[in-house]
C-alpha cells in the first residue's frame, strides 16, 4: 500500500521542523517537503503533487485562504489547515471551509513545539482522513477536527455513558422524527440533502462530527441555504416539522419524549465512540424515544461511530438507511453499520431526499 505524500506549507521554522518529525515517524505517511510559503509551495508542486497539504493561513506574500482557493480552483486536493486562526471564532474556519478545506486542525498558541508533539495523534487522523477523501466527491468541507485540550489519548467509550439502552421503545405516537449522522464529507452531504427537504417534512435531529463554536456557523449557513429551517440545538428545542436542529460542538444531543412531542436534551459527558457529539448517542437516544416511528441514516464518514446505535435502531422498528459507497467521500461509518447487519438499504446521496419524503408518506398510508 502506497504512502500518503504530504506537502507542509508554514512560515514558521519550528512548525515545520516539528510537523516534519511527526509525519515521518507515521509509516503510512510520507513527508514530500516542508516550505515558508505558498509561492515556494507552487514552485515544488510543479516538480511532483502531494496527496494531502497541510497549510497555515497567516503567511508572508499569498496567505493560506488565497493559496487554498487556487488550489482548489485548479487541481483539487485535499487540504488540512493547521492555524492558530483555527480557534479564534467560526469566521476564518468558515472561509477556509467555504473554500474547500478538508480538514481544520487548530495549532496550539503557546508551546507550540510541544504541543504539536502532544496531539500529533490528531493531526496525524486528519492528515490520513484527508487523504482517503474522494476530492471528485467533495466541493466543501468535509473534516472539521479541533485539537482537544487532552494531551492523553482517552478510552473508547459508547453510549452507555450517557443514557441505557432501550429494552423497548415508548409506546407509539403519530409523531415521526429522523436522525441523520455523518462525519467525513458530511457537511457537504448534508448541505445536498436539507437544501432539497420542504417545510412539510418532518423534524429532523442530526449530529455532524464538529468541535464547539464551528456549529452555530455551519448550521446558520444552511439556514440560509435551506426552505426548512436549521439550527444549532440548545437544551428543551422542541422538534418540529420542517427544522433540523444540529448537536452543538462539545455537547451530545438526545432525543426525549413528553407525551406525544419530542424534545432534545443537550448535555456535557465523556466523548463516545471518541467523538463528542456522538452520533452512536443520538441514534440510542431515538431508539429509546421513538422507536418504529423513525428513521435514521448514517451518512459518509471516518470511523464506526453510529454503528451500534443505528443497529438498536433497527432492533426496535426503525427504518433504517446507509449513504453508499459510491457517494461517500469516506464510507466508513456505513460500511460498519452494515457490517452489524444493522441496514435495511444502502442508498446513493441524491436519493436520501426523497427516502425521507416517502418515509412521510408510507406512515401516513399506515
Amino acid at each position: 500500500m502506497s504512502r500518503i505524500s504530504v506537502l507542509v506549507v508554514d512560515d514558521s521554522a519550528v512548525v515545520r521542523q516539528v510537523l516534519a518529525e511527526i509525519i515521518n515517524k507515521d509509516p503510512a505517511l510520507e513527508l514530500m517537503a516542508a516550505v515558508a510559503d505558498p509561492i515556494f509551495a507552487m514552485k515544488r508542486m510543479e516538480m511532483s503533487w502531494p496527496d494531502v497539504i497541510v497549510l497555515d493561513i497567516e503567511m508572508p506574500r499569498m496567505d493560506g485562504i488565497t493559496f487554498l482557493k487556487k488550489i482548489m480552483s485548479e487541481r483539487p486536493t485535499p487540504v488540512v489547515i493547521c492555524s492558530t486562526l483555527a480557534g479564534s471564532g467560526a469566521e476564518t474556519t468558515m472561509q477556509a471551509l467555504d473554500s474547500g478545506a478538508v480538514g481544520i486542525v487548530e495549532k496550539p498558541k503557546v508551546s507550540t513545539k510541544q504541543g504539536l508533539h502532544d496531539d500529533s495523534k490528531f493531526l496525524l487522523e486528519n492528515i490520513k482522513a484527508a487523504g482517503k477523501s474522494d476530492m471528485s466527491k467533495v466541493r466543501k468541507t468535509t473534516i472539521v477536527k479541533k485539537v482537544p485540550p487532552s494531551h492523553h489519548p482517552q478510552p473508547k467509550m459508547d453510549a452507555d455513558v450517557m443514557l441505557a439502552p432501550a429494552s423497548r421503545a415508548m409506546n407509539e405516537t403519530t409523531e415521526q422524527i429522523v436522525a441523520l449522522g455523518t462525519s467525513t464529507g458530511g457537511t457537504q452531504a448534508l448541505e445536498a440533502v436539507l437544501t432539497q427537504l420542504p417545510r412539510t417534512c418532518p423534524g429532523i435531529v442530526v449530529v455532524q462530527h464538529m468541535p464547539e463554536k464551528f456549529t452555530a456557523a455551519f448550521a446558520g449557513r444552511l439556514n440560509g441555504l435551506c426552505e426548512i429551517k436549521v439550527k444549532e440545538a440548545v437544551d428543551g428545542d422542541r422538534v418540529i416539522l420542517g427544522q433540523a436542529l444540529i448537536a452543538p460542538g462539545g455537547k451530545h444531543m438526545m432525543l426525549k419524549r413528553s407525551g406525544a412531542k419530542y424534545y432534545v436534551e443537550v448535555a456535557d459527558g465523556p466523548l463516545v465512540s471518541r467523538h463528542k457529539p456522538s452520533v452512536d448517542v443520538l441514534f440510542r437516544s431515538v431508539a429509546k424515544s421513538a422507536g418504529k416511528n423513525a428513521l435514521a441514516i448514517i451518512m459518509t464518514g471516518m470511523g464506526d461511530d453510529g454503528a451500534k446505535g443505528i443497529k438498536e435502531m433497527h432492533d426496535v422498528g426503525a427504518r433504517t438507511l446507509a449513504q453508499n459507497k459510491e457517494t461517500c467521500v469516506v464510507f466508513g461509518m456505513p460500511n460498519e453499520a452494515v457490517k452489524l447487519g444493522a441496514i435495511d438499504e444502502q442508498i446513493g446521496l441524491d436519493e436520501i431526499p426523497e427516502s425521507i419524503a416517502n418515509f412521510t408518506k408510507q406512515a401516513n398510508w399506515a
